[in-house]
């Protein structure tokens, strides 16, 4: 009976472990310092990895500042005039869910260029879920491009598609059977 509820134990673990793993990273943008003047961001995106499904969270003194996605020609110039989407609640947070390089800005004059701008490169991730509908999803912008807002499309007659976690927590949920057996 010992042996039993060991195996059943371990099973829970390997599951709660696996299922951990694969989930997708939420990043505090400037960690406990959050987003506000006089802190370097190009430091603190230095040895990350960001892969499309992470969450950027940025936390901030409500109406204090803003968070503006905007283009790499206005993140350069420190311009929020064509932001792809602004918000300044306190806190803000942005799902990566496409590949490319992201570009946020404080929109309040002077703290873009006292270093309030953060650039996040990012990948696609082999195992990225499809992120939840949402009313609309903005497409990073390229280099010298025209920033573009896309409405997802909700075809059900496209393939499902399943995520790793589920994945792996159907495969722990088989295992854990078959320790029990």
């Amino acid at each position: 009976m010992a042996g039993c509820s060991t195996s059943a134990a371990l099973g829970v673990l390997l599951l709660f472990c696996c299922s951990t793993w694969a989930a997708a990273t939420d990043y505090t943008v400037g960690d406990s310092t959050g987003w506000t003047s006089g802190f370097d961001y190009s430091k603190w995106t230095t040895g990350k990895t960001f892969v499309t499904g992470d969450t950027l969270t940025f936390n901030y003194i409500a109406g204090s500042h803003t968070v503006d996605q905007v283009s790499a020609t206005d993140y350069s110039s420190c311009s929020a005039s064509n932001a792809l989407s602004t918000d300044s609640n306190g806190q803000t947070t942005v799902t990566l869910s496409k590949a490319g390089t992201y570009y946020f800005i404080c929109g309040v004059t002077g703290h873009c260029s006292n270093g309030m701008k953060v650039a996040v490169p990012v990948t696609a991730s082999s195992t990225s879920s499809p992120s939840p509908p949402s009313s609309s999803t903005i497409t990073p912008p390229s280099a010298g491009t025209t920033p573009s807002t896309t409405t997802p499309s909700t075809n059900k007659s496209s393939p499902r598609t399943v995520s790793l976690p589920y994945v792996v927590t159907l495969t722990g949920l088989m295992l854990l059977k078959l320790l029990l057996l």
